[in-house]
């Protein structure tokens, strides 16, 4: 499965006043890169795969409709799915991508 254009498009739009973004074909889907670290991604698989705080995973994934990213059967912390229900609205949308955002302001640029 190609990832959701129409996502992909939003969450361009949420992010086109951010300094240093840049567009790249990232896990099957296009992720969105803040200085070089992702920060969100228009998943392959549906929804977002977001990069956030290691620190705040548990606190994320008590959220409905997220969970861990997998890689090879592993889950990773720092690394999520959210899946499209839980990014219909826009307000929900803005929110999850301004952690993936914080996330990637907050690394070293590449």
């Amino acid at each position: 499965m190609a990832y959701d254009v129409e996502l992909a498009d939003r969450i361009r739009a949420v992010l086109q006043a951010e300094a240093g973004l840049t567009e790249q074909r990232m896990f099957g889907g296009l992720a969105f890169l803040i200085q070089g670290n992702m920060a969100v991604s228009a998943s392959s698989q549906g929804g977002l795969l977001l990069r956030v705080d290691p620190a705040e995973t548990e606190s994320l994934i008590s959220e409905p409709q997220v969970r861990h990213f997998e890689m090879r059967g592993r889950t990773m912390d720092g690394w999520l799915r959210v899946d499209a229900e839980a990014v219909e609205g826009d307000d929900d949308l803005r929110r999850w991508v301004s952690h993936g955002v914080t996330y990637a302001r907050s690394l070293r640029p590449k």
